[in-house]
């Protein structure tokens, strides 16, 4: 992984020398399409209120609020929280495609966030995940008042934990629900078990063929997936796992998969836990939410992700064919 540091830590300085700031769009209008859009802008940084969609003891955002969008034919790259989390959980993975000539997108996932975990234990949230990032594509593609500027050839994907769960899916994976049998026991009174035992399984979830590679972080519900299960998988991917693991996440289990998928990709390996792929914490977050920002000792979460950033910047570059440098 050394070398790929060094080249992705060259590679951020290189974009930031000419950074401006990522313009922001909310998605306030619709509960439930909640989240924001990020994409290039020519202008100084400012805060961004977020207003009704204040979360997590976050309420603003480093953009220009509904700055004209610099560019044409962008890439397009949906960004989908883990279980619990919140669109802006990944806010500086989302600047830094944006600087690099992205347009970014990201919702609350219904039931699945950090205002309401009414549904991160049903099944159906299994499905409704992938049925919610399809609308928030079609939405981008189809009713963004910006549409214009996007490419629909060049989509791509980075999701943590249950986001890369997502992509999983969205990417062609079809899961194993009868995998699920060994977990409920008759102890476990969680709804997806009721639902399992009453026989509601969900239906298989959908895949969209207009996402074209994809970054994935730690990727949740692993027991689902046999090789014979990834084999729709076809498409380039970029594979994150934490050592240490946590948040319900065995990176074990993160190998495993990235062997069962076609190609075996290469998997890059973080010295710390599962929550180091969130967004450096600020203090005031750090205070109310330790859990989700306490590093391993030496591990600089802020340096990691400069080079966490570069690298995806520079996957999805190079994977969606995009021509060097901002548009």
């Amino acid at each position: 992984m050394r070398r790929l540091s060094w080249f992705c830590l060259a590679l951020f300085f290189c974009f930031a020398t000419s950074a401006q700031a990522a313009g922001i769009q909310l998605l306030d209008a619709d509960p439930t399409l909640a989240g924001a859009i990020w994409y290039p802008c020519a202008a100084e940084p400012q805060q961004v209120a977020l207003g009704r969609l204040t979360m997590n003891f976050i309420d603003a955002l480093q953009g220009v609020k509904d700055c004209p969008v610099s560019g044409s034919k962008l890439p397009l790259v949906i960004i989908a929280h883990g279980r619990g989390g919140w669109f802006g959980g990944h806010d500086d993975t989302a600047q830094a495609l944006a600087d690099a000539g992205f347009v970014v997108a990201a919702i609350n996932y219904r039931g699945d966030n950090g205002a309401d975990r009414s549904q991160s234990e049903s099944l159906y949230n299994i499905t409704t995940r992938p049925a919610d990032t399809i609308r928030l594509l079609n939405f981008m593609l189809n009713d963004w008042r910006d549409r214009a500027v996007i490419d629909p050839d060049k989509i791509g994907f980075f999701g943590f934990s249950a986001g890369a769960y997502t992509g999983l899916i969205l990417a062609g994976a079809n899961p194993d629900f009868q995998k699920i049998a060994p977990f409920c026991t008759e102890s476990n009174k969680s709804l997806g078990c009721e639902q399992f035992r009453n026989g509601d399984i969900p239906p298989e979830p959908p895949h969209d063929s207009r996402i074209r590679a994809a970054v994935l972080a730690d990727t949740a519900l692993n027991f689902m997936f046999s090789p014979e299960r990834l084999a729709g998988v076809r498409i380039p991917l970029q594979i994150w796992r934490s050592k240490s693991g946590g948040g319900g996440v065995d990176p074990r289990d993160v190998v495993l998969t990235a062997s069962g998928l076609p190609g075996k990709p290469a998997v890059h390996v973080v010295p710390a836990g599962h929550f180091a792929f969130l967004s450096p914490c600020t203090a005031k977050f750090a205070a109310e939410l330790p859990r989700l920002c306490i590093d391993p000792a030496g591990f600089d979460r802020t340096a990691f992700h400069q080079e966490f950033n570069a690298g995806i910047v520079s996957f999805l570059r190079e994977t969606l064919a995009l021509e060097g440098g901002r548009r």
